[in-house]
């Protein structure tokens, strides 16, 4: 299936030279797009997305052109399953898309769910949901809520009370929102203060609650028709018997990750900030994942899934990377995350990571032709 049929025209445009205020101000407008073209002397120049203003701390006079970011330029007869691995790595919600070297419109990550809904039922949302979930409490103050949305590349934080029961959700809307809000009644006179009495907000003052819920037996279709429903981007997964036990969260954006699996003879590696590479090539990750899994009795990998993200830090101009792995084999998911300096350094320390908790796996043995091989390097980490 291509994406002629589920493109569209119709789509949010903003000028580079226009003030973030006016971006602010359309998330907010009832359109509510999820993502906004920007053009230049009526050329495209890249998009912009909310999470990009929650994570910037630019002012509302700003011109728009300092927030611009690329996204891969797609075309209206490309594989569904292509763009939506260009959509997961790109960290997006749309794509523009051209007809030669025409932009034509965009293609959305909602548009794509919608059009493969009915194919949705064959997966489980324990196929692809993520276990390691990051949560706040409800007095974790706004500002800390925001370093780690941006630290994990997230969107999301569902919060907990002392008893690490589930009360509430804290999301990138849900902060800007709030802070759009204040902003309005500081104006007014209602309230005096400044952006700092925001970051020192609990985050019991601002989540969503109740909070949507679904479990891992729960198939993906129906996951996706409640997302889509409501305008959720995710939702938390729960047991069966109680839906105040934080077990995972499934987002749409690990619908769009199944979406790209295949069935091919060698797995399938998916590489979110893709652009962080610098030596390493998607085939060399692939070839060390598959050789890290080769050494185990009865486990095969389906898929993988490797983030890069940046620190602001730096050695001798090199910048500190954080990288997460995470496996969907037979004997279920398993991850593994590490920080160097570089993106190779990171990948290896994460794998090194990823073959301790491979080990923990029921079920999974070393053969004994690698045993104290990986023994040795357990011991030196």
């Amino acid at each position: 299936m291509d994406i002629s049929n589920i493109a569209t025209p119709d789509y949010a445009e903003i000028d580079a030279d226009e003030r973030l205020g006016k971006v602010r101000s359309m998330f907010e407008d009832d359109q509510r797009p999820k993502g906004i073209v920007v053009t230049e002397d009526g050329e495209y120049t890249g998009i912009i997305n909310q999470k990009q203003l929650i994570q910037s701390h630019v002012q509302d006079d700003a011109k728009v052109r300092g927030l611009v970011r690329s996204a891969p330029k797609v075309r209206r007869t490309d594989d569904v399953r292509e763009v939506a691995r260009v959509l997961v790595e790109s960290g997006a919600k749309i794509a523009p898309v051209f007809e030669g070297e025409t932009l034509w419109g965009i293609v959305s990550e909602e548009a794509i769910l919608e059009a493969v809904l009915d194919n949705l039922d064959t997966l489980d949302v324990s196929d692809i949901y993520t276990a390691e979930v990051v949560t706040v409490t409800e007095d974790t103050q706004v500002g800390r809520c925001i370093n780690m949305l941006r630290e994990n590349s997230i969107s999301r934080l569902p919060v907990v009370d002392e008893d690490g029961q589930l009360t509430g959700m804290v999301t990138t809307h849900d902060i800007a929102d709030f802070a759009v809000r204040d902003m309005e009644r500081q104006q007014k006179g209602d309230r005096s203060g400044d952006i700092d009495r925001v970051l020192d907000i609990p985050a019991y003052d601002i989540m969503s609650s109740p909070v949507a819920t679904t479990t891992a037996g729960a198939t993906v279709k129906s996951a996706v028709k409640q997302m889509l429903d409501n305008n959720y981007a995710g939702l938390v997964v729960t047991p069966e018997d109680n839906d105040s036990i934080v077990a995972g969260v499934v987002t749409k954006t690990d619908v769009l990750r199944a979406l790209t699996y295949t069935e091919e003879d060698h797995m399938d590696v998916q590489i979110t900030n893709i652009k962080l590479l610098d030596t390493l090539t998607r085939e060399e990750i692939r070839e060390e994942i598959q050789a890290t899994a080769d050494k185990y009795q009865e486990m095969q990998v389906q898929h993988a899934h490797v983030r890069f993200h940046k620190h602001k830090e730096k050695l001798r101009g090199t910048p500190l990377i954080q990288c997460q792995v995470r496996l969907r084999t037979n004997k279920g998911q398993v991850a593994g995350s590490g920080e160097g300096y570089g993106a190779d350094m990171a990948f290896n320390v994460a794998l090194d990571k990823l073959e301790r908790r491979v080990l923990e796996l029921k079920g999974v043995r070393a053969d004994e032709e690698y045993r104290g091989q990986l023994l040795r390097k357990l011991g030196e980490l």
